[in-house]
């Protein structure tokens, strides 16, 4: 049985990886106060984002995905913890600070419908942040719209047109146009691709693919579909009710998951091969509201696995082997 790691070996070991992580996240936490109560949307995650790679957070809805990328850029405000970026706490920063380092850090959001402005051509929507940010004269604006628009696979000849004149997976590549326009170092790609037929999905993934190597990208890539980050991503973080339960290379954690809800989350994942053998997972019940989350591991009151201990605390990081780790007291 893996041993759980001690105070001085996590601390360690988070050190090493933060030297070379672009976005270090240490006890960050979003709570939401309701006339029924507190809502725990993010509650003390910490995570390291390696510079030049593409991290996968997974998890079924409502685990708290989107919150945690959206208080990443502080699109949504954290309620507690830090978040450094290049070795800069953004917590600090004053809203005219955040504005200037937002050059640094964009997002794509998930719906390519509702996230551009139907009354706005495509040349408006992709220079917006040029604008916003005071860079370049109209002309030079027009030349870096039509070359970011060659770059995502469409015709500099569609700047004139309208978001409702396009495919969905064209209007995704606008607003990843739209986020590559200030040249960022961090993208958070917020379901990217879950609205898109699956054919597009491949295309959009390769398109990220050759960006973040010719760009040398930093991104959150944020899904539910394990097998679309298995495919994209260097590492994965598995989210559960506002907590991460589980870390690793993506490779190593598809292959070897230690916790009980990446298990069940992979065995959920359909197989090409109908005739295929495989040992089914299946989950009970639905994920617990974030008004009132299960005590000790969020996951108990859905894991086959659970012991009368993990109701007493959060289970401490336990070791599986090559920087994989996993919080659950069963391994």
């Amino acid at each position: 049985m893996p041993e759980p790691l001690t105070t001085e070996a996590t601390e360690a070991a988070r050190a090493l990886r933060a030297e070379a992580a672009l976005l270090s996240i240490r006890g960050l936490s979003k709570r939401y106060h309701a006339p029924r109560g507190t809502v725990h949307a993010v509650e003390n995650v910490s995570l390291d984002i390696p510079r030049g790679s593409i991290t996968g957070l997974v998890g079924e809805s409502g685990s708290g995905k989107t919150t945690l990328g959206r208080t990443l850029l502080r699109l949504v405000e954290p309620s507690a913890g830090s978040i450094r970026f290049a070795g800069e706490e953004l917590t600090s920063l004053s809203d005219r600070q955040m504005t200037a380092m937002r050059r640094r850090m964009q997002i794509i959001f998930q719906d390519p419908v509702s996230s551009l402005n139907p009354r706005l051509k495509v040349k408006h929507i992709v220079a917006e942040g040029l604008r916003a940010h005071g860079i370049g004269s109209g002309s030079e604006r027009r030349e870096r719209v039509a070359a970011l628009l060659e770059e995502v696979g469409l015709s500099p000849d569609q700047m004139t047109r309208y978001p409702h004149e396009f495919s969905g997976g064209q209007r995704q590549r606008i607003g990843i146009a739209r986020a590559l326009a200030l040249e960022p170092e961090f993208i958070v790609a917020d379901e990217s691709v879950s609205a898109l037929d699956v054919s597009i999905q491949a295309q959009v993934l390769n398109l990220l693919l050759d960006i973040r190597a010719k760009r040398d990208l930093t991104m959150l890539f944020i899904a539910h579909d394990l097998s679309v980050v298995d495919y994209l991503c260097d590492r994965i973080a598995v989210m559960y009710l506002g907590k991460i339960v589980e870390t690793g290379p993506a490779r190593r954690l598809v292959r070897h998951p230690a916790h009980p809800y990446t298990r069940a989350l992979l065995s959920a994942v359909p197989q090409p091969d109908p005739l295929a053998s495989r040992d089914r997972e299946v989950l009970e019940g639905s994920i617990p509201s974030p008004l009132d989350p299960p005590s000790g591991c969020v996951f108990r009151t859905r894991c086959p696995r659970a012991l009368p201990g993990c109701a007493t605390e959060f289970p401490p990081p336990v070791a599986a082997g090559d920087g994989h780790i996993a919080h659950c007291i069963n391994l």
